[in-house]
């Protein structure tokens, strides 16, 4: 049996998506956020300017609202072997309190979603999923519950999500008051990995887990008490540098990590392999899984694959914008010649101060040091291709 309960308070009518507004909203607004539609919800895209937030994060700490993620509750005796049916990795193998990205692949191989699946229980596991793909993936996995002992529930509308990311966020969290009855005390607690917890006798999910390339923490807590929590970790956090980030510094953040985002790198019609995620897939698991026989085939010969590319001076690459082989079409034995690929995300590095990005490129193109030049406004400008990620941190 199966059983797949859906809020739909916010669910699509006739195609479209009504704009939501997360339960910090009227915070963000106190605080003199700006906003920006961002997977059909009304989300802080910066609070006071984009490079001081990003500082904020790599030197200090940040506070995000990411309360727009979809929270999908996965539970009972057939819970592990629905989600090793399901997904792409192998979450059967996964321990209580760990955590594991991976991916939502169609039949066809292409990306529905790249989620993180926490293991709750023997048989209770929660999968976070981006917020513009909610309303993809619930769907997605109601179908694949057919057949199995398994109950999916939706639980997006019931649960708040913030996190703090930086090398002073622990300290911040073990300052907070209110947070107690941790399972696993937070100088324990590793990467990946979750505890469960209490904040002013709510329950708490505490993940060590993050999309910035910093030490950070992302906490799960019931809408009503959001606020609540985001005001104590922000008054904790007052002494250590803690700032409210928006968007845009979230996106130069994880880019400098590295860290593909859904849309830009990753899609439907993007096969694993071709997106540095070949290892996410596991093809050595037993069983059927959904995109198996098309993962096994892999992308067609010649198919481009995800590069990292740096660039010297000021002018930034942006997503969209085309590469080519040589540095003016005059150059090229054709001078119609074809771009080799196309930029998915990129900018001028705050904490590296050169222009990096992420781009799709041929693989005759994609050797550590190859030179290419992008289109920048009809100048090409030189860049070459370097190693993931661009920015790591100190250990």
């Amino acid at each position: 049996m199966n059983d797949v309960t859906t809020d739909n308070a916010s669910s699509a009518t006739d195609g479209a998506i009504t704009a939501r507004f997360s339960p910090l909203h009227d915070i963000h607004v106190e605080a003199g956020a700006s906003f920006t539609d961002f997977g059909g919800w009304q989300m802080p895209v910066r609070y006071s300017s984009d490079l001081a937030e990003h500082h904020a994060v790599r030197a200090a700490a940040g506070i995000f609202d990411i309360s727009h993620m979809a929270e999908i509750l996965v539970e009972g005796p057939g819970a592990p072997a629905f989600l090793d049916y399901a997904l792409a990795g192998k979450l059967s193998a996964i321990k209580y309190g760990q955590a594991k990205y991976s991916l939502l692949l169609n039949e066809h191989g292409g990306i529905i979603d790249d989620l993180v699946v926490y293991r709750l229980g023997d048989e209770k596991f929660l999968v976070v999923a981006n917020a513009g793909n909610r309303f993809a993936v619930v769907p997605a996995l109601a179908e694949r519950a057919a057949g199995f002992d398994v109950t999916v529930t939706d639980q997006s509308d019931d649960l708040a999500l913030i996190a703090v990311q930086g090398p002073v966020s622990r300290a911040i969290l073990e300052a907070t008051p209110g947070i107690t009855d941790l399972g696993i005390p937070l100088s324990e607690l590793k990467y990946y990995w979750s505890t469960d917890a209490f904040f002013d006798g709510a329950p708490l999910l505490v993940a060590r887990t993050g999309y910035t390339g910093e030490d950070g923490f992302e906490l799960y807590i019931q809408t009503e008490k959001a606020a609540e929590l985001w005001g104590a970790l922000t008054a904790a956090g007052a002494e250590h540098g803690l700032v409210p980030c928006g968007l845009a510094s979230r996106d130069t953040l994880r880019l400098e990590a590295g860290m593909p985002l859904y849309g830009h790198e990753l899609g439907v019609d993007v096969f694993p392999a071709q997106a540095g995620l070949g290892r996410v897939v596991a093809l050595a698991k037993e069983g059927e899984f959904v995109g198996r026989a098309a993962s096994e085939r892999g992308p067609a010969a010649g198919a481009r694959v995800l590069v990292g590319i740096a660039a010297e001076g000021r002018r930034a690459g942006r997503a969209d914008y085309e590469l080519f082989a040589s540095a003016n079409a005059n150059d090229d034995a054709d001078a119609a010649a074809p771009a080799i690929g196309v930029i998915t995300s990129g900018a001028l590095s705050p904490t590296l101060g050169h222009p990096i990005a992420m781009a799709f490129v041929d693989p005759g193109h994609s050797e550590l040091g190859s030179e290419l030049f992008i289109d920048v406004r009809g100048t090409r400008v030189p860049a070459s291709v370097v190693a993931l990620p661009f920015y790591k941190r100190a250990q």
